[in-house]
Protein backbone atom coordinates (compact mmCIF):
# COMPACT_ATOMS: atom_id res chain seq x y z
CA UNK A 1 0.00 0.00 0.00
CA UNK A 2 1.79 3.38 -1.05
CA UNK A 3 1.43 6.65 1.04
CA UNK A 4 -1.56 7.96 -1.21
CA UNK A 5 -3.30 4.83 -0.18
CA UNK A 6 -2.55 5.19 3.61
CA UNK A 7 -3.75 8.52 3.29
CA UNK A 8 -7.03 7.62 1.88
CA UNK A 9 -7.41 5.11 4.32
CA UNK A 10 -6.35 7.06 7.21
CA UNK A 11 -8.94 9.73 6.17
CA UNK A 12 -12.11 7.23 5.60
CA UNK A 13 -11.30 5.92 9.11
CA UNK A 14 -11.39 9.07 11.09
CA UNK A 15 -14.22 10.00 9.04
CA UNK A 16 -16.15 6.44 9.89
CA UNK A 17 -14.95 7.49 13.32
CA UNK A 18 -16.58 10.91 13.61
CA UNK A 19 -19.98 9.31 12.14
CA UNK A 20 -20.33 6.86 14.70
CA UNK A 21 -19.37 9.53 17.30
CA UNK A 22 -22.23 12.36 16.10
CA UNK A 23 -24.80 9.17 15.18
CA UNK A 24 -24.18 8.18 19.23
CA UNK A 25 -24.65 12.04 19.97
CA UNK A 26 -27.92 12.68 17.78
CA UNK A 27 -29.30 9.37 19.10
CA UNK A 28 -29.30 10.71 22.32
CA UNK A 29 -31.12 13.55 21.54
CA UNK A 30 -33.64 11.70 19.71
CA UNK A 31 -34.45 9.81 23.18
CA UNK A 32 -34.42 13.24 24.78
CA UNK A 33 -37.22 14.87 22.27
CA UNK A 34 -39.16 11.68 22.88
CA UNK A 35 -39.71 11.99 26.48
CA UNK A 36 -39.98 15.80 27.06
CA UNK A 37 -43.86 15.03 27.61
CA UNK A 38 -42.74 12.75 30.78
CA UNK A 39 -39.58 11.95 32.29
CA UNK A 40 -36.33 12.39 31.12
CA UNK A 41 -33.67 10.26 32.28
CA UNK A 42 -29.95 11.57 32.42
CA UNK A 43 -28.58 7.83 32.38
CA UNK A 44 -30.30 7.04 29.96
CA UNK A 45 -29.36 9.45 27.34
CA UNK A 46 -25.38 9.35 28.55
CA UNK A 47 -25.92 5.32 27.66
CA UNK A 48 -26.76 5.86 24.54
CA UNK A 49 -23.70 8.33 23.90
CA UNK A 50 -21.28 6.15 25.74
CA UNK A 51 -20.25 8.21 28.50
CA UNK A 52 -21.44 8.88 31.89
CA UNK A 53 -23.84 11.12 33.27
CA UNK A 54 -21.39 14.15 34.19
CA UNK A 55 -19.79 13.88 30.99
CA UNK A 56 -22.02 14.11 28.99
CA UNK A 57 -24.12 16.68 30.66
CA UNK A 58 -20.28 18.73 30.71
CA UNK A 59 -19.94 17.95 26.82
CA UNK A 60 -23.60 18.98 25.96
CA UNK A 61 -22.87 22.08 27.41
CA UNK A 62 -19.85 22.78 25.68
CA UNK A 63 -21.37 22.10 22.31
CA UNK A 64 -24.53 23.82 23.05
CA UNK A 65 -23.02 26.53 25.10
CA UNK A 66 -26.13 25.75 27.37
CA UNK A 67 -26.78 23.17 30.03
CA UNK A 68 -28.72 20.49 29.77
CA UNK A 69 -31.11 21.14 31.87
CA UNK A 70 -32.06 24.00 30.04
CA UNK A 71 -32.01 22.76 26.22
CA UNK A 72 -34.67 20.77 28.17
CA UNK A 73 -36.72 23.01 29.38
CA UNK A 74 -36.94 25.36 26.84
CA UNK A 75 -37.71 22.81 24.28
CA UNK A 76 -40.84 21.73 27.06
CA UNK A 77 -42.04 25.28 26.61
CA UNK A 78 -41.90 25.39 23.02
CA UNK A 79 -43.71 22.22 22.65
CA UNK A 80 -46.27 23.82 25.87
CA UNK A 81 -46.45 26.87 23.49
CA UNK A 82 -47.42 24.85 20.42
CA UNK A 83 -50.20 22.78 21.44
CA UNK A 84 -51.21 25.89 23.65
CA UNK A 85 -52.17 27.53 20.15
CA UNK A 86 -53.03 24.29 17.85
CA UNK A 87 -55.58 22.53 20.95
CA UNK A 88 -58.18 22.82 23.00
CA UNK A 89 -55.98 21.46 26.08
CA UNK A 90 -56.68 22.58 29.41
CA UNK A 91 -53.36 24.76 30.70
CA UNK A 92 -52.92 22.61 33.92
CA UNK A 93 -53.03 19.18 31.18
CA UNK A 94 -50.65 21.15 29.22
CA UNK A 95 -48.48 22.04 32.48
CA UNK A 96 -48.65 18.17 34.05
CA UNK A 97 -47.44 17.20 30.18
CA UNK A 98 -44.47 19.00 30.46
CA UNK A 99 -43.37 18.50 33.77
CA UNK A 100 -44.77 21.28 35.98
CA UNK A 101 -46.90 20.22 38.89
CA UNK A 102 -49.07 23.26 39.35
CA UNK A 103 -50.22 26.06 36.90
CA UNK A 104 -48.88 28.86 39.05
CA UNK A 105 -45.31 27.36 38.30
CA UNK A 106 -46.15 26.71 34.42
CA UNK A 107 -47.23 29.95 34.19
CA UNK A 108 -44.31 31.47 35.54
CA UNK A 109 -41.93 29.87 33.64
CA UNK A 110 -43.98 30.19 30.46
CA UNK A 111 -44.11 33.64 30.83
CA UNK A 112 -40.52 34.00 31.48
CA UNK A 113 -39.77 32.59 28.50
CA UNK A 114 -42.35 33.76 26.53
CA UNK A 115 -43.13 37.23 27.67
CA UNK A 116 -46.70 36.34 27.59
CA UNK A 117 -49.08 34.34 29.86
CA UNK A 118 -49.93 30.52 28.71
CA UNK A 119 -53.71 31.87 28.07
CA UNK A 120 -52.45 34.75 25.96
CA UNK A 121 -50.46 32.01 24.01
CA UNK A 122 -53.69 31.26 22.61
CA UNK A 123 -54.16 34.02 20.56
CA UNK A 124 -52.29 33.15 17.38
CA UNK A 125 -51.21 36.90 16.77
CA UNK A 126 -49.35 36.88 19.92
CA UNK A 127 -45.23 36.18 19.64
CA UNK A 128 -43.52 33.53 21.08
CA UNK A 129 -40.32 32.11 20.89
CA UNK A 130 -39.83 28.50 19.49
CA UNK A 131 -35.80 26.87 20.34
CA UNK A 132 -35.35 24.38 17.66
CA UNK A 133 -34.29 20.54 18.67
CA UNK A 134 -30.58 20.74 18.92
CA UNK A 135 -28.56 18.46 16.18
CA UNK A 136 -24.71 17.58 16.53
CA UNK A 137 -23.17 18.37 13.44
CA UNK A 138 -20.04 19.11 14.22
CA UNK A 139 -17.03 19.96 11.86
CA UNK A 140 -13.18 19.08 13.26
CA UNK A 141 -11.61 21.98 10.95
CA UNK A 142 -8.08 21.04 12.46
CA UNK A 143 -7.00 24.66 11.54
CA UNK A 144 -5.90 26.21 15.49
CA UNK A 145 -3.51 23.11 16.37
CA UNK A 146 -3.85 21.86 19.82
CA UNK A 147 0.05 20.34 21.36
CA UNK A 148 -0.45 17.31 23.76
CA UNK A 149 1.08 14.37 25.00
CA UNK A 150 0.22 11.35 26.00
CA UNK A 151 2.10 9.60 29.41
CA UNK A 152 1.91 6.56 31.68
CA UNK A 153 2.41 7.76 34.87
CA UNK A 154 2.90 5.65 38.04
CA UNK A 155 0.57 6.36 40.68
CA UNK A 156 0.72 9.82 42.25
CA UNK A 157 -0.42 11.36 45.83
CA UNK A 158 -1.96 14.56 46.52
CA UNK A 159 -2.87 16.34 49.45
CA UNK A 160 -5.00 19.63 50.38
CA UNK A 161 -8.82 21.16 51.03
CA UNK A 162 -11.62 19.81 49.15
CA UNK A 163 -14.58 20.80 48.46
CA UNK A 164 -18.23 19.29 46.99
CA UNK A 165 -18.84 21.33 43.72
CA UNK A 166 -22.35 21.01 42.77
CA UNK A 167 -22.24 20.91 38.28
CA UNK A 168 -26.37 21.42 37.90
CA UNK A 169 -26.78 24.28 35.61
CA UNK A 170 -23.08 24.73 35.03
CA UNK A 171 -22.76 26.05 38.80
CA UNK A 172 -19.38 24.83 39.08
CA UNK A 173 -18.17 27.63 36.75
CA UNK A 174 -18.52 30.31 39.19
CA UNK A 175 -18.50 28.11 42.77
CA UNK A 176 -15.12 26.82 41.58
CA UNK A 177 -12.91 30.15 40.69
CA UNK A 178 -14.57 31.36 44.07
CA UNK A 179 -12.77 28.30 45.72
CA UNK A 180 -9.59 29.67 44.66
CA UNK A 181 -10.24 32.88 46.14
CA UNK A 182 -11.27 32.00 49.55
CA UNK A 183 -8.68 29.26 49.83
CA UNK A 184 -6.20 32.78 48.75
CA UNK A 185 -7.63 34.89 51.07
CA UNK A 186 -7.92 33.36 54.02
CA UNK A 187 -4.16 31.41 54.06
CA UNK A 188 -5.30 28.08 53.36
CA UNK A 189 -3.17 28.29 50.06
CA UNK A 190 -0.39 29.29 52.06
CA UNK A 191 -0.76 26.48 54.64
CA UNK A 192 -0.66 24.08 51.89
CA UNK A 193 2.63 25.53 50.64
CA UNK A 194 4.49 25.62 54.05
CA UNK A 195 3.31 21.78 54.65
CA UNK A 196 6.16 21.16 51.88
CA UNK A 197 8.57 24.00 52.27
CA UNK A 198 6.91 25.75 49.09
CA UNK A 199 8.09 28.97 47.47
CA UNK A 200 5.17 31.64 47.65
CA UNK A 201 5.53 31.64 43.82
CA UNK A 202 4.69 28.28 43.83
CA UNK A 203 1.22 27.41 41.69
CA UNK A 204 -0.88 24.81 43.45
CA UNK A 205 -2.47 22.13 41.50
CA UNK A 206 -6.13 21.03 40.85
CA UNK A 207 -8.01 17.73 40.68
CA UNK A 208 -11.62 16.91 39.84
CA UNK A 209 -12.57 13.45 41.33
CA UNK A 210 -15.97 11.48 42.49
CA UNK A 211 -18.15 12.94 39.66
CA UNK A 212 -21.58 12.05 39.68
CA UNK A 213 -24.48 13.84 37.60
CA UNK A 214 -25.15 16.51 40.02
CA UNK A 215 -21.94 17.19 41.77
CA UNK A 216 -18.06 16.78 42.04
CA UNK A 217 -15.32 16.71 44.41
CA UNK A 218 -12.87 19.31 43.56
CA UNK A 219 -9.26 19.89 45.46
CA UNK A 220 -7.00 22.61 45.42
CA UNK A 221 -3.43 21.00 47.03
CA UNK A 222 0.13 19.85 45.59
CA UNK A 223 1.60 16.58 45.26
CA UNK A 224 2.71 14.84 48.62
CA UNK A 225 6.35 14.86 49.75
CA UNK A 226 8.44 11.40 50.09
CA UNK A 227 7.64 11.18 53.49
CA UNK A 228 3.52 11.44 53.09
CA UNK A 229 1.11 13.70 53.35
CA UNK A 230 0.70 16.54 55.59
CA UNK A 231 -1.50 16.41 58.67
CA UNK A 232 -4.66 17.91 58.52
CA UNK A 233 -5.48 17.93 54.96
CA UNK A 234 -7.58 15.42 53.05
CA UNK A 235 -5.25 13.16 50.57
CA UNK A 236 -6.35 11.71 47.11
CA UNK A 237 -5.30 8.92 45.69
CA UNK A 238 -4.53 8.86 42.08
CA UNK A 239 -3.96 5.15 40.33
CA UNK A 240 -1.58 4.44 37.52
CA UNK A 241 -2.47 5.69 34.37
CA UNK A 242 -2.27 7.00 30.69
CA UNK A 243 -2.64 10.62 30.94
CA UNK A 244 -3.08 12.91 27.59
CA UNK A 245 -2.02 16.03 28.65
CA UNK A 246 -2.63 19.41 27.01
CA UNK A 247 -0.09 22.94 27.87
CA UNK A 248 -0.89 25.80 27.18
CA UNK A 249 1.79 28.41 26.07
CA UNK A 250 3.87 30.10 28.30
CA UNK A 251 1.49 33.47 29.26
CA UNK A 252 0.38 35.72 32.40
CA UNK A 253 -1.70 34.00 35.21
CA UNK A 254 -5.01 35.30 34.32
CA UNK A 255 -4.07 34.38 30.41
CA UNK A 256 -3.38 30.99 31.01
CA UNK A 257 -6.21 30.31 32.47
CA UNK A 258 -8.42 31.90 30.20
CA UNK A 259 -6.72 29.73 27.86
CA UNK A 260 -7.23 26.68 29.97
CA UNK A 261 -10.48 26.93 30.35
CA UNK A 262 -11.13 27.13 26.24
CA UNK A 263 -8.90 23.64 26.11
CA UNK A 264 -11.19 22.47 28.43
CA UNK A 265 -13.83 22.79 26.00
CA UNK A 266 -11.40 21.97 23.04
CA UNK A 267 -10.89 18.59 24.29
CA UNK A 268 -14.50 17.47 24.60
CA UNK A 269 -15.52 18.81 21.68
CA UNK A 270 -12.17 18.15 19.24
CA UNK A 271 -9.82 15.84 21.21
CA UNK A 272 -11.91 12.73 21.48
CA UNK A 273 -13.94 13.19 18.66
CA UNK A 274 -10.72 11.80 16.28
CA UNK A 275 -7.92 11.14 19.07
CA UNK A 276 -9.12 7.31 19.14
CA UNK A 277 -9.11 7.18 23.11
CA UNK A 278 -12.00 7.41 25.50
CA UNK A 279 -12.06 8.78 29.29
CA UNK A 280 -10.61 6.21 31.49
CA UNK A 281 -13.47 5.74 34.53
CA UNK A 282 -12.75 6.38 38.09
CA UNK A 283 -9.25 8.22 37.74
CA UNK A 284 -9.25 11.91 38.94
CA UNK A 285 -8.83 14.81 35.84
CA UNK A 286 -5.74 17.41 36.82
CA UNK A 287 -5.23 20.92 36.15
CA UNK A 288 -1.44 21.37 37.03
CA UNK A 289 0.25 24.92 36.89
CA UNK A 290 3.75 25.81 36.76
CA UNK A 291 5.51 29.42 37.33
CA UNK A 292 7.85 29.36 35.27
CA UNK A 293 9.52 32.92 35.60
CA UNK A 294 9.16 36.77 33.99
CA UNK A 295 5.45 36.62 34.89
CA UNK A 296 5.05 33.55 32.74
CA UNK A 297 2.76 30.45 34.08
CA UNK A 298 1.79 27.39 32.14
CA UNK A 299 -1.33 25.27 33.12
CA UNK A 300 -0.95 21.52 32.03
CA UNK A 301 -4.52 19.86 31.66
CA UNK A 302 -4.38 15.95 32.72
CA UNK A 303 -7.06 14.11 31.73
CA UNK A 304 -6.87 10.04 32.06
CA UNK A 305 -7.57 8.32 28.83
CA UNK A 306 -7.81 4.86 27.29
CA UNK A 307 -7.52 3.31 23.74
CA UNK A 308 -11.13 2.95 22.74
CA UNK A 309 -12.70 -0.71 22.20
Amino acid sequence: MDWQQKSRKLLENEKQHDFDWLQKLNRSIAYIESHLDGTVDYSEAAKIAVCSVYHYQRFFSYIAEIPLSEYIRRRRLTLAAFELQSSDSKVIDIALKYGYDTPEAFSRAFKNMHDVAPTSARNRRVLLKAYPRISFNISIKGDTEMKYRVEECESLEMYGVEAEICTIDNQNFTTVPEFWKTCRTDGTMDKIREASNLEANVPLHAAIYNCTNMANSYMIGYFSPPSGSPKDFTTLSIPASTWAIFPTEPLSMAEAAEQAGIMWKRIFIEWFATSGYQLAPNVPEMELHYNKGNGQFVTEIWIPVEKKK
